[in-house]
């Protein structure tokens, strides 16, 4: 097995010196494109990579960002990442993804774990049930941090979704297409997203004098949402309309229609909630309150790298509306 390349084996290949060699790797001090060349060529030639750990523990920078948050399989969450990891990479950081499965404790162990390595900065969807230790823990070290959907504590950055305003919204249009007997459907638990949520379809329900709210729980998966619907059919045979907690349980919900020969939008319309790339190619697509997730995840990346260059600067706060995207999925209440 050859030996690891270092800054003197890439030095000497390129007859130059190791701190030229060093200069070229990091882009910095005064040398010639033909030197410059020779150096990246050589050091291409014996796979050199720079230890960004060395250099971090030599700057005092590190270039490693974290992004903590819970169900990353869930499509609305990837395209969240994907949109930070766009903007992060184009900065010139790494970006490693841990899962909590919303798990206090193993929430806990993960950023015990990230502080120990270093990193430059945090993104964060916190734990339900996370303890005051673990945010004293991230205040004691200074880590850079921007919580996402949960704002669980004014020392960080927040961004996030006015949640209420959007199933609010999503009411009233179901109720202007003259849907009496709305539920809202999907989510387990009272977690802060899924309580503002219900709070924003209650108050709709409230202002319209709809007929009694309809809380029903679902995890919000595409299976889930589908054998949920057919439950919630059997039950409440008279609810023609469901705002729905996410995107993926409402596709299950329309799967369920379909597998019991209804059609969404037709006998029973189905607003969904974040437009992942699922919604808009689903067949039918899906009516949902978009939030554009990749462009939530630039932002969230954007107030990271604030935060970073800025350390000392006022904790802020932002949140995004949500706007109704009208697609297959609604239409007018069924009359007969």
């Amino acid at each position: 097995m050859p030996a690891k390349p270092t800054l003197a084996s890439v030095a000497k290949a390129a007859g130059v010196s190791i701190p030229t060699v060093s200069q070229v790797m990091r882009g910095t001090g005064r040398i010639s494109d033909q030197t410059r060349k020779k150096v990246l060529q050589a050091a291409e030639a014996l796979h050199y990579v720079t230890d960004s750990r060395a250099a971090s523990m030599r700057s005092g920078e590190n270039r490693e960002i974290g992004f903590v948050l819970n169900q990353f399989a869930n499509p609305f969450n990837a395209e969240v990442v994907s949109g930070a990891v766009e903007l992060l990479e184009a900065e010139g950081y790494l970006v490693s993804i841990l899962d909590t499965r919303d798990d206090a404790e193993r929430q806990g162990r993960q950023l015990r774990d990230f502080i120990r390595n270093g990193r430059g900065g945090l993104l964060w969807v916190p734990a339900l049930e996370t303890s005051a230790q673990t945010l004293d823990l991230l205040r004691t070290h200074r880590v850079p941090t921007v919580t996402f959907l949960r704002h669980i504590s004014p020392d960080f950055d927040h961004v996030g979704i006015r949640n209420a305003e959007a199933t609010e919204t999503a009411t009233h249009h179901l109720a202007d297409l003259g849907h009496r007997h709305i539920a809202f459907f999907g989510g387990t638990g009272l977690n802060p997203v899924r309580k503002d949520r219900i709070a924003g379809y209650q108050r709709a329900v409230q202002a319209r004098s709809l007929a009694a709210p309809i809380i029903w729980p679902s995890p919000d998966t595409k299976r889930a949402g589908m054998e949920q619907m057919l439950k919630l059919r059997a039950a409440h045979p008279e609810v023609t309309a469901i705002v729905c907690n996410g995107d993926m349980v409402a596709l299950g919900a329309c799967y369920g229609l379909m597998r019991a020969g209804l059609e969404p939008g037709r006998d029973v319309s189905i607003i969904g909630f974040d437009d992942t790339e699922d919604a808009s190619v689903a067949i039918p697509a899906l009516s949902t309150m978009a939030v554009s997730p990749k462009r939530l995840g630039r932002r969230l990346a954007r107030t990271l790298l604030d935060r970073i260059n800025d350390p000392d600067m006022p904790a802020t706060v932002s949140e995004v509306s949500a706007r109704f995207v009208a697609r297959e999925t609604t239409g007018p209440a069924p009359t007969g």
